[in-house]
């Protein structure tokens, strides 16, 4: 079977990919995190180790309202188009397989051109903006969560769950060594948030009297937050710009508490591997997803959280402070992740590519 995956979320599209094995794999995303910043994608730098072929277009980025940025986008949209035409073209897949975001518009639409099957994934409690766009062009649309399923056309929906990546259900059976004095894992997600990262700046003397502190910052060269950060470094505090899966999972199952973002791939492997954690959800996004996915991972009894604004330096303090004396406190009250997920995505993907032949 020869599958083209388009990017958009790394973590299921990696745990995916290695139930794949032998199979014929070629991968379209991100060479870079940021526009106008040249730090190199985790993205890309996961995928070129695995010796998997990588293609990057021009993808308009979706606009949800009008702004100056719309216009100079929708120009974008026949390159990327284009693009992913000739690149689909070129390979002839059996099946396109898509995790959403905007790049997976322009290949998704092109496969349908060339009438490749396509298959989708919803990683979020609802339903991705891109991966609404594109379901009428979807065979199969594979869903995380139950309450996704209301966003789609019934005959389509599949309930797999959200694929977990080796490393960290191989963390969940780890044990840990014993420590004088607790460990918090603070991380952006790979891209790395600089809201957080400055909190982190702030509070890192307070912070050290009493925890000892990973610190994983992305790797942006326009705010240079590891540049800063990494001067900073002593017995007590390590910080790296990019983790690679196995240093993640090493990093949240031997940290006491983790805090971060509240991305649903971050939020999925909280779940699994049970750790307390304080969440801080962007605070731009559509519809407040990260807010959403907070919400939810309090109400499961597993952590707390605090907007970003109008979260202060103290009040980042007394969180960590308050949770970490009562961290026996957090425990998981149900099991809600569906097990087996990347299987069930990769049987989705044989029977339609079988359909097709």
């Amino acid at each position: 079977m020869k599958v083209v995956i388009v990017g958009g979320h790394l973590s299921p599209a990696l745990a995916v990919i290695e139930k794949l094995g032998n199979e014929d794999i070629f991968y379209i995303g991100r060479r870079y995190t940021f526009e106008g910043d040249k730090a190199l994608s985790l993205e890309y730098q996961e995928i070129e180790k695995l010796k998997i072929p990588f293609f990057t277009i021009n993808a308009a980025r979706l606009q949800r309202k009008f702004t100056k940025h719309t216009l100079p986008s929708l120009v974008k949209f026949p390159i990327g188009f284009t693009q992913s035409y000739k690149i689909l073209n070129r390979i002839k897949p059996d099946v396109v397989l898509g995790f959403g975001g905007y790049l997976s518009l322009p290949v998704i639409i092109a496969a349908s051109f060339l009438r490749i099957p396509v298959v989708i994934h919803e990683q979020t409690l609802e339903a991705g903006f891109a991966n609404k766009l594109v379901s009428g062009f979807a065979k199969k649309i594979c869903v995380s969560w139950k309450s996704s399923e209301n966003y789609f056309p019934k005959e389509k929906v599949v309930l797999t769950g959200n694929p977990i990546k080796q490393a960290i259900i191989n963390a969940k059976n780890r044990k840990n060594e014993e420590s004088k004095m607790p460990m918090i894992y603070i991380t952006g997600g790979s891209a790395g948030a600089h809201a957080l990262n400055l909190l982190v700046e702030q509070t890192l003397n307070s912070l050290l009297q009493r925890y000892m502190v990973f610190h994983q910052t992305g790797g942006s060269e326009i705010y240079k937050d590891f540049e800063r950060l990494e001067k900073r470094r002593s017995e007590r505090y390590e910080c790296k710009k990019f983790l690679t899966s196995e240093e993640a999972a090493l990093a949240m199952s031997k940290a006491d508490l983790v805090v971060g973002r509240a991305g649903i791939n971050t939020v999925t492997e909280l779940i699994y591997l049970q750790k307390p954690c304080f969440l801080i959800p962007i605070p731009v996004g559509q519809k407040n997803e990260q807010l959403k996915n907070a919400k939810f991972v309090k109400s499961l009894g597993l952590g707390e959280f605090v907007e970003q604004y109008p979260l202060t330096p103290d009040l980042f303090i007394s969180t960590i402070s308050s949770m970490l004396s009562n961290i026996a406190n957090y425990k998981l009250k149900e099991e809600v992740l569906v097990k087996g997920a990347a299987e069930k995505i990769l049987g989705v993907l044989r029977d339609v590519s079988e359909e097709k032949a």
